[in-house]
């Protein structure tokens, strides 16, 4: 079996005296595991480094074998990504959500969308925006998506201004008004991407989609949204 690929690097542990199990999510083939030989030398180690894109050739005598990797790299982005704290937060934080994907599953949308907010990373504040809209883009893809296409109340298409923390559900501000303090604020740039964005907007949308993350996804898994989150969304 042998394929040939390129894929962000997400994460990668130590094999032996001198391999590495490499984990990155690639263009075709989802997120992949394999062992690269040597891959804690001098030469190796920088290129697999969380947040590079690389070249990967995966071989295996059999499809369900963890297989091996031949690595060549890509874009180095580790630097830049290392000398800014909030910027690893967001790093640490988009590996942590393409672990949630299941493995081999190929999801070449997820790839861009985490290659467009790794190279924002080192403008933290740019890349807030796209990690809010990654993380609503997954809920859908883990089949918890929210339903922003109508008011839950009223059928109405506009106006959307709120969200139902316990059904997911969009509601309009007029009807959601006397229950504001229960809702879910729906920041506009979620429903239009070319509306403007601010900080109340992108905070918002954290709050929103950390709550069916934690409670739908992380929590049945044993799992909790991690620091490296919360300081990344606070601005």
């Amino acid at each position: 079996m042998e394929w040939r690929d390129e894929g962000l690097v997400i994460g990668a542990r130590r094999h032996g005296e001198s391999a590495v199990i490499l984990e990155a999510m690639t263009r075709e083939h989802g997120r992949h595991f394999g062992l690269v030989r040597n891959g804690r030398s001098r030469a190796l180690a920088p290129t697999l480094q969380p947040g590079n894109t690389v070249s990967l050739a995966w071989r295996a005598r059999l499809d369900e074998h963890l297989g091996a990797y031949q690595v060549e790299p890509i874009r180095s982005r580790a630097a830049d990504v290392l000398a800014d704290a909030r910027a690893l937060d967001g790093l640490n934080w988009l590996c942590a959500l393409m672990r949630l994907i299941a493995e081999r599953e190929p999801h070449a949308d997820f790839y861009e969308a985490a290659t467009v907010i790794a190279d924002c990373l080192s403008a933290p504040a740019v890349a807030r925006a796209p990690m809010v809209r990654f993380e609503m883009a997954l809920l859908g893809a883990l089949g918890f998506g929210l339903d922003l296409s109508r008011c839950a109340m009223t059928g109405a298409r506009s106006g959307l201004a709120w969200v139902s923390p316990r059904t997911g559900r969009a509601v309009t501000a007029e009807a959601g008004a006397p229950w504001a303090e229960r809702l879910l604020p729906l920041p506009a740039f979620l429903l239009d991407p070319g509306a403007a964005v601010c900080e109340a907007d992108v905070a918002a949308g954290f709050r929103l989609t950390g709550h069916f993350l934690e409670r739908d996804v992380l929590l049945p898994r044993g799992l909790s949204l991690i620091d490296a989150r919360a300081r990344f969304a606070g601005g």
